[in-house]
């Protein structure tokens, strides 16, 4: 039995000029004791997901089930199965942060559970903040607030929708290693985040998203292997030559160009040459998730261009007999 089971999720949003499809026949299944990653860019259907999956929004067409209890079926069962760290900041400014955790336990039937609130709030760096109110807290600290919210009735299936969006990295160490020990004693994690590099070190499989179709489902070894071998890392103050600047991602003075091997590599510093580059601080390091995703963007991108096209061509041939 899965952990979470997405079975064909479609959501489309009423608008003024028809309809936007912020789903399309998303279908998931992720296991029990997973550490997932659901990835994509802005607007690519990731939080719809979490809603759905929370109970929060309701799918246009398919069902969801959490344990083998369907989400909307079974909602009681289900939501007490699950823990949900929201993107956004909610707390309520009238109690201190033990009132709230044990007023949050209250909601799934839970007493005298002080022993675990006393567990969490020292896991999170919160225990010499148990009794300071709420409003009192700054973001960072109401974000550690919310997971021992999130994780205060045991959640057997724990989802995390951007946990460490502007936080400090002290909280991030500290999570990741609260969080990674959750998972090694059995617990399913769910986890979307912009920050790669975190996907890349905890999540044994992920999902990209983009447009609402999943793209690419794969092991994080797969997807790692599958990407170009090396990268050509460097730094520079000169405008790269269109050939170069096609293939190459510059942030700032930082460039990063995909290589498949040492000859290619080669290539690559000889069209720097012969375009008067000298590159400061050259490295040549393994391919990282941010490049496997870059890439999978990219030809997604291509592949709607290229049909788009098509469709265009198609219609302008009926047009025309």
């Amino acid at each position: 039995m899965s952990a979470v089971s997405f079975q064909s999720i479609s959501k489309t949003y009423a608008t003024p000029t028809g309809g936007f499809q912020a789903l399309q026949d998303v279908s998931l299944d992720i296991e029990e004791g997973e550490f997932f990653g659901l990835l994509g860019p802005n607007g690519a259907g990731k939080t719809t997901l979490i809603s759905i999956l929370a109970g929060l929004a309701q799918p246009s067409s398919g069902r969801v089930q959490v344990l083998g209890h369907d989400v909307h079926g079974d909602f009681a069962a289900a939501r007490q199965r699950l823990g949900i760290v929201p993107q956004e900041l909610v707390f309520d400014p009238f109690f201190n942060v033990r009132e709230t955790l044990r007023l949050q336990s209250g909601y799934f039937g839970i007493k005298n559970n002080d022993a675990w609130i006393d567990e969490l709030l020292e896991s999170l760096g919160l225990a010499d903040k148990a009794d300071a109110n709420m409003r009192q807290l700054s973001g960072g600290m109401k974000r550690r607030v919310m997971v021992a919210q999130a994780l205060v009735h045991k959640p057997p299936v724990i989802v995390l929708d951007e946990p460490t969006a502007g936080v400090d990295v002290e909280l991030r160490q500290t999570l990741w290693h609260f969080v990674s020990q959750l998972n090694k004693q059995g617990h399913t994690v769910i986890l979307t985040t912009h920050y790669l590099e975190e996907a890349e070190a905890l999540c044994s499989r992920v999902a990209m998203l983009k447009r609402g179709q999943v793209v690419s489902l794969a092991r994080m070894e797969d997807l790692l292997q599958s990407a170009s071998s090396t990268v050509l890392q460097f730094k520079t103050d000169t405008v790269l030559p269109s050939g170069l600047a096609e293939r190459a991602r510059v942030t700032g003075r930082v460039v990063q160009i995909p290589a498949q091997d040492a000859a290619e590599v080669e290539q690559l510093l000889s069209a720097l040459r012969q375009a008067g580059i000298a590159p400061q601080e050259m490295e040549i390091r393994r391919a990282e998730l941010e490049d496997v995703f870059i890439e999978v963007m990219q030809q997604q991108q291509q592949q709607q261009q290229k049909q788009a096209q098509m469709a265009q061509a198609s219609q302008q041939t009926g047009a025309g007999q």
